[in-house]
C-alpha cells in the first residue's frame, strides 16, 4: 500500500517549473549516476597506447616522406635520362650528317686531284708542243742547221736557261705579275735547289734594286714556286708572311720584301737537249 500511495502522490503533485520537477521515486533507485554528476567509476585513457600509436604514425610519415623523395629523385633521373637519350640521338644524327659531308668533300677532293693531274699532264704536253713550235728560236737556219740549248737572249747554264729582265722602274712587276710573265714564256721564276743554282742566280743578278726569284713565304716557311721547301735557311732573310725573295747585286743572302713591291725579275726554264 505504501508503494501505491507514493505513486499517487507523485502523480497528484502540483506542476511547477520544468527544472524543479520532482524526481520520480524510481529514479533514485537506479544504479546510474544522477544527471550532471561525473561517473568516477569510468576507466581513464591509456597514455602508453597513445604514445605508441603516435610513434607509429610518425615513423609511417617519415617512411612515406622518404618514399616520396625517392620517387621524385627517380622521376628527375628519368627526365635526365630522356634528355640524354634525346641529346645522343641528335649527336648521332649530326655525326651521320658530318660523315656524309666528309664523304662528299673527299669525293670532291679526289675529283679535284684528278682534274689537277689531268691539267698538269695537259700543261706538260703543251710545254712539249710549244718547245717544238719554237724550235726555230733554238736553231739557226743556214747551210748547216745549228741548234743551241736556249732561245735568243736567254743565257744557258746547264741544265737551265735564264732570262734576266732588268727593266726600267715603270715596267717593273709584282711577284705575282712576274710569275705570270715567266709562265707565258713557258718558264718559271728562277729557283735554286742546290748551291750551284744559287751561285748562278747571284752571279747574274745585275740589279742593285733586286730581282724576283721563285721563293715566297707560305704558312711561315720559305717555299719555292713548285711547293718544295728551301733547302738552306741561311740563303735568305727570316720568313715574314706576305714576303717574297729578291736577289741583289753583290749580296750573297737573298732579301725578304713585300710581294706587292715592283721589282725586276729572273725567269728560268729547262734547256733544250741538242
Amino acid at each position: 500500500m505504501e508503494e501505491i500511495t507514493g505513486e499517487a502522490d507523485y502523480v497528484n503533485a502540483p506542476e511547477g517549473p520544468a527544472d524543479k520537477k520532482a524526481p520520480r521515486p524510481d529514479d533514485t533507485k537506479k544504479g546510474s549516476a544522477p544527471e550532471g554528476t561525473v561517473d568516477t567509476k569510468a576507466s581513464p585513457p591509456d597514455t602508453s597506447e597513445l604514445s605508441e600509436d603516435n610513434a607509429k604514425q610518425t615513423a609511417e610519415i617519415k617512411t612515406l616522406t622518404s618514399r616520396i623523395q625517392e620517387l621524385e629523385t627517380r622521376e628527375n633521373l628519368t627526365v635526365s635520362c630522356d634528355n640524354l637519350t634525346q641529346a645522343c640521338t641528335v649527336s648521332e644524327s649530326n655525326v651521320k650528317d658530318l660523315n656524309a659531308e666528309i664523304k662528299t668533300l673527299t669525293s670532291q677532293k679526289d675529283g679535284l686531284t684528278t682534274q689537277i693531274q689531268e691539267m698538269e699532264t695537259n700543261w706538260n704536253e703543251l710545254n712539249v708542243s710549244r718547245a717544238q713550235w719554237s724550235i726555230n728560236e733554238y736553231c739557226k737556219e743556214g747551210e748547216v742547221k745549228e741548234c743551241r740549248s736556249c732561245e735568243m737572249n736567254w743565257r744557258y747554264r746547264e741544265p737551265s736557261c735564264y732570262s734576266f729582265n732588268n727593266v726600267v722602274p715603270t715596267e717593273r712587276l709584282t711577284w705575282e705579275e712576274a710569275r705570270e710573265y715567266c709562265r707565258a714564256l713557258n718558264a718559271d721564276l728562277a729557283a735554286a735547289h742546290n748551291l750551284t743554282e744559287k751561285n748562278i742566280i747571284n752571279y747574274y743578278s745585275i740589279s742593285t734594286d733586286g730581282s724576283w726569284i721563285g721563293l715566297r713565304v707560305k704558312d711561315g716557311k720559305w717555299k719555292w714556286e713548285d711547293g718544295s721547301d728551301l733547302t738552306n735557311s741561311s740563303w735568305v732573310d727570316p720568313p715574314t708572311e706576305g714576303h717574297c725573295a729578291i736577289s741583289v747585286l753583290r749580296i750573297q743572302t737573298w732579301l725578304s720584301v713585300s710581294c706587292d713591291q715592283k721589282q725586276q725579275w729572273i725567269c728560268q726554264k729547262k734547256a733544250l737537249s741538242v
